[in-house]
């Protein structure tokens, strides 16, 4: 079974860095370090209009937040950044499928794994 979290971080209701902390070391205990965790940003629309749209940085410290406890696959959604939607090997950092939005500009794993050190990146690599 596969399982990835999507959490749509929306500004003055899910936002505080304490919690998003909480959450990270959750997953990371209860269902492991390699799960993917996607925050996903915010768009004021239908009957959320109140709201603003979630600020990049606010991502971008979440997604801190989430690998300062040991979570190996952290991205961010709904807003266009190449280095927080890529996937980067957990030990040593390579760049292993880089990422534009849905687009992927390039895929470096050799059989499911880092070129590099050889760590095996879980997921389906065909």
């Amino acid at each position: 079974m596969w399982v990835e979290v999507t959490n749509l971080v929306i500004p003055s209701l899910n936002d505080d860095m304490a919690m998003i902390r909480r959450m990270a070391k959750w997953i990371r205990d209860e269902l492991g370090p390699g799960t993917p965790l996607h925050f996903s940003r915010f768009q004021p629309m239908y009957r959320m209009r109140n709201l603003p749209p979630t600020p990049a940085e606010s991502l971008v410290r979440a997604r801190a937040e989430a690998r300062d406890v040991g979570l190996d696959y952290v991205y961010i959604g709904n807003l266009y950044d190449k280095e927080a939607g890529s996937t980067h090997c957990p030990r040593d950092g390579t760049l292993l499928i880089e990422r534009m939005g849905f687009r992927i500009l390039a895929n470096n794993l050799v059989d499911g794994a880092c070129p590099v050190c050889k760590q095996s990146i879980p997921g389906v690599w065909t």
